[in-house]
This record gives structure tokens, sequence and C-alpha cells, in this order.
């Protein structure tokens, strides 16, 4: 209809885009048609413990769950999780793509709950790598992470004389993200690399580190080692945190 209104930006939103904009003409001129670049793309696993804390103001509420990987297996109810990455002489780009589906019982003296979690969280990044050596030393990446989450908890009181309730925070969340990583190659098959993000914008500030080996192998990599993230995020009022830590195995397929 001609006479709808497109939705209004936000102050975020606006920068998302500016950011979005300013990065074009660098993945134009960065894009590997002279096939000079090489391709990774690492399907991994987390078993990551996740913690969880949502507050609500109306009516004033908290619900705080800790879930070690065992339990997080019982409540999965999905997960899907990879990586990928391009690089050339200088400069490439690098795009990573996790989600837990999750589904909770707590049982309160007075006041049980369930809850329900989907987190959806996205990154995609410019690199840049001045080392003569590719994957290798020291690098930095800026681009943009989009955090989407939607969470269900529902108050069940065990006296009928109180009324239960539910609360929802259901919402997509736009941020710049910087970053960096350190690659040690320790031997022909052998690397190490450390790396930290973090990132601000439509969430109050998320960050996650990792230390992760690579294992070397003709056509690709074993990938294992250990990641962090956290994230803390506000909508209408109500804010949740989220954490997940644990170890992380994966293969890369190089081409």
């Amino acid at each position: 209809d001609p006479n709808d209104k497109a939705p209004a930006l936000t102050p975020t939103r606006r920068r998302f885009v500016a950011l979005l904009l300013a990065a074009a003409p660098f993945a134009a001129n960065a894009a590997p048609g002279d096939g000079t670049w090489d391709w990774m793309v690492a399907p991994y696993v987390w078993a990551a413990s996740v913690g969880t804390d949502i507050r609500t103001s109306t009516p004033p509420s908290n619900a705080s769950n800790d879930l070690n990987f065992d339990d997080v297996l019982e409540k999965l109810d999905g997960v899907a999780e990879v990586h990928a990455e391009g690089q050339g002489d200088a400069f490439g780009v690098l795009f990573d793509a996790t989600y837990f589906g999750l589904a909770d019982e707590d049982d309160h003296r007075f006041l049980p709950t369930e809850s329900d979690l989907d987190l959806r969280l996205f990154e995609l990044a410019a690199v840049w790598s001045p080392g003569t050596e590719r994957f290798t030393g020291l690098e930095t990446f800026a681009g943009v992470r989009v955090i989407d989450v939607d969470t269900t908890i529902q108050f069940i009181p065990h006296n009928p004389v109180f009324t239960g309730g539910s609360r929802h925070i259901g919402a997509t969340f736009y941020d710049a993200m910087i970053g960096a990583r350190y690659t040690w190659k320790l031997s022909d098959r052998w690397s190490l690399t450390l790396r930290g993000v973090g990132s601000w914008g439509d969430t109050d500030g998320t960050w996650n580190a990792s230390l992760v080996g690579q294992y070397r192998m003709t056509r690709g990599a074993w990938v294992f080692g250990y990641r962090y993230f956290d994230v803390d995020l506000e909508d209408a009022g109500n804010t949740l945190s989220v954490s997940l830590d644990g170890p992380v195995i994966g293969y890369a397929f190089h081409f």
C-alpha cells in the first residue's frame, strides 16, 4: 500500500546500515574472482553449559538457571553451528552461525517455572591479516553481530490461590563487532589460536573468547578447544542475561 509508511530506523539500526554500506566497497574489491583465495568451512559442536537470568519489571520477578552440559543434553530442543572463512593475501571475510534451543522446568519451593529459549547468533566480519602467511599471526576483524532471541518463562504456583503468569522476550539485536586473534604455528601440523571479540549496539554489550588448537590433515584440520560467550539483553523493561561456555570440536574443510 503506497500510504503505508516504512518503519523508522533507530539510531543503532542507522549505524548498522551505515556499517554495511561502508563495507560494500571492501566486499566488491576483495571478491576472490582471480581464484587466489583460500577457503575454509567448519561445522562444529559446542558442548556448552548454559546460564540464564531473566528479570521482569511488571510484575517484578527473577528466574535464574545454570545447566551443565549433561543437563543441556536432556533439555536440548535443537542445535546447529558452522564457521566459514575466506582469505586472500591481506584481507578476508568470516561468517559464524550458532543456534541453541532449550526447554527446561525448575521446581522452586513456591513458584515452579517452565522456560523455553531459542538463541540464534550470527557474525559477519571483514578480516585484516598483515602477515606473510594466511591464517597465521596477528589478525584483526570488524563487522556485525546479530542476536535473535525468543524466550518464554511460565510461572506455575503450587497454591491455586495464587495466579500464575508468563513473560516473553522476543527481539532481534544488532551490534557492531570488533575483535582480534593470534595464531601460533607450532609445527607443520599443529597450530594454536587465541581469539577475543566484543560487540555493542542494541545489546548492553556482548563478549566472547576462545582458545582453539588445529591439527592439520591432508584436506583439512581437526579443530578443538574452549569457547566462552556472554550477552546482556533488554526488551520492554525485561532483561535477559545468557552465558555459554564449554569445549568445542569440529572439522575444518579447506579448499
